[in-house]
């Protein structure tokens, strides 16, 4: 069924995560004209309490026919277009678990509604004119955000910071179609047109267009965060150091090498930007088949990491067995690692850094005392800014699918100025300047197809 075949009729599902034992309240949402019927349907409110939009009823929902009670709950009530859909929309409160949303939502489907599509209810606040497209996209950020950062961004689109600009650039090349267009139409009425100005305008539409696109990466690291894989021989203190960064005991840490088997992750949140770290089993050569099973992962979570932190003992040295490892990692992103710094004079770690390969980052780590963590960190966020992929200080990211709809405006900019350029007739200028116009229209929906509709919202999660 198509996103906007589906806008029609009563929709209802359950809004809230539905965990078995657990949350004390889910809520089952409807929108639709049918929405206040249903709730008068279904729900009973004792004394004399006043059915009007923005309040909050108290009461019990019953099965209509036979008035067994389902569950004693607050109904929302919230009157077209005063609500997120700009329909009438009643959201009924009840106890939180499984049985309870899951009986109430039934109901509501036997009188009246069908189960909502993914992202049905924000479809319809685009569609009704309460969002553009931008901004329920940021709904979606805000929705999935990992960090403070990325909810903060998720929040900009969600206030209009990304479709302000988006629309000014979109009117200030319709004025200069505008002009285009007059001169087509009544050129002999009109002083001649202002080919350089033309050309001044494009150009400085397009710089803008450019910073807005900068923003991709940043918005991209945001939204997914970075993966960071700390491999090394068995026994070099990996476990304890993704213990103590993430302060927990995440990994089991022994004296035996070879104690970690598989992959094991922690989410952690560093300078603002989500990092998802792996602990992987110590590589080497062996003859345990699980351990080797293991190995391989190891060497698979380093080839699809975002950044490398290659541990080292430094009790040990740089052993050769160090040296092949580096070998196979050195040309991702590369941290070195040299952990448990405590059990060394400062001498030997004079000598040890002249054993290590130059070029790579180095950062001198006791995991076991919980020393050198916030050199880490900070030599993590160099490596990103190094990459020009900053996360500091960002009040608004684009997507991918609004990268590529600037991408496509910007082109065709280029192509108006090679037109007049090459001093083609008026119509010409025309063409891709519409394309230009289009291109920033899809961003914010103010030109969108019904295909663009369907993919942005079928990753939206239901009830939202």
């Amino acid at each position: 069924m198509s996103q906007l075949f589906a806008t029609i009729g009563t929709i209802a599902a359950i809004a809230t995560a539905v965990v078995p034992q657990q949350g004390s309240v889910g809520i089952v949402r409807v929108s639709g004209d049918q929405a206040m019927s249903i709730a008068q349907t279904l729900f009973h409110t004792p004394g004399q309490q006043v059915w009007q939009t923005h309040r909050i009823l108290y009461g019990y929902i019953r099965h209509p026919q036979t008035q067994q009670l389902v569950d004693e709950a607050l109904l929302l009530i919230m009157r077209a277009p005063r609500s997120y859909t700009r329909e009438d929309v009643v959201e009924f409160h009840c106890h939180g678990g499984i049985m309870a949303v899951q009986q109430v939502l039934q109901l509501c489907l036997e009188n009246g509604a069908r189960l909502a599509q993914p992202g049905e209810f924000t479809l319809r606040a685009f569609l009704n004119g309460r969002l553009d497209l931008t901004q329920a996209e940021g709904i979606a950020d805000l929705v999935g955000a990992k960090s403070p950062q990325a909810a903060q961004t998720a929040l900009a689109g969600l206030q209009g910071k990304l479709a302000h600009p988006i629309r000014q650039l979109r009117a200030n090349c319709l004025d200069i179609l505008a002009e285009i267009e007059a001169r087509i139409d009544f050129e002999e009425d009109l002083p001649p047109l202002d080919d350089k100005g033309i050309i001044s305008e494009i150009e400085k539409i397009a710089a803008e267009i450019s910073q807005l696109l900068a923003t991709k990466d940043k918005g991209e690291l945001l939204r997914t965060g970075l993966k960071v894989a700390i491999v090394g021989r068995p026994n070099v203190g990996k476990s304890s150091l993704l213990n103590a960064w993430s302060q927990s005991d995440r990994a089991i840490v022994t004296d035996l090498p070879g104690t970690t088997r598989d992959v094991v992750e922690s989410q952690l949140v560093v300078g603002g930007i989500p990092v998802q770290v792996l602990d992987t089993a110590g590589i080497r050569e062996t003859t345990d088949q699980v351990e080797k099973i293991g190995v391989e992962r190891s060497r698979r979570a380093a080839n699809a990491a975002d950044l490398v932190l290659l541990t080292i003992d430094a009790s040990a040295g740089w052993t050769q067995d160090d040296e092949e490892i580096y070998q196979q990692v050195q040309h991702r992103p590369l941290i070195l690692v040299i952990n448990k710094i405590d059990l060394v004079q400062e001498s030997q770690s004079k000598n040890l850094q002249s054993q290590i390969p130059d070029g790579k980052s180095q950062i001198f780590t006791s995991a076991a005392q919980n020393q050198g963590i916030d050199a880490l960190e900070t030599a993590i966020l160099q490596i990103v800014k190094a990459e020009k992929v900053q996360a500091a200080d960002m009040d608004l990211a684009i997507n991918q699918r609004q990268a590529a709809a600037l991408t496509q405006a910007k082109i065709s900019l280029q192509q108006v100025q090679a037109t007049i350029e090459q001093q083609l007739p008026f119509d010409f200028w025309t063409i891709d300047l519409r394309g230009a116009i289009q291109a920033l229209g899809e961003i914010t929906g103010e030109e969108i197809t019904e295909s663009v509709l369907d993919r942005i919202f079928s990753r939206f999660c239901i009830g939202k």
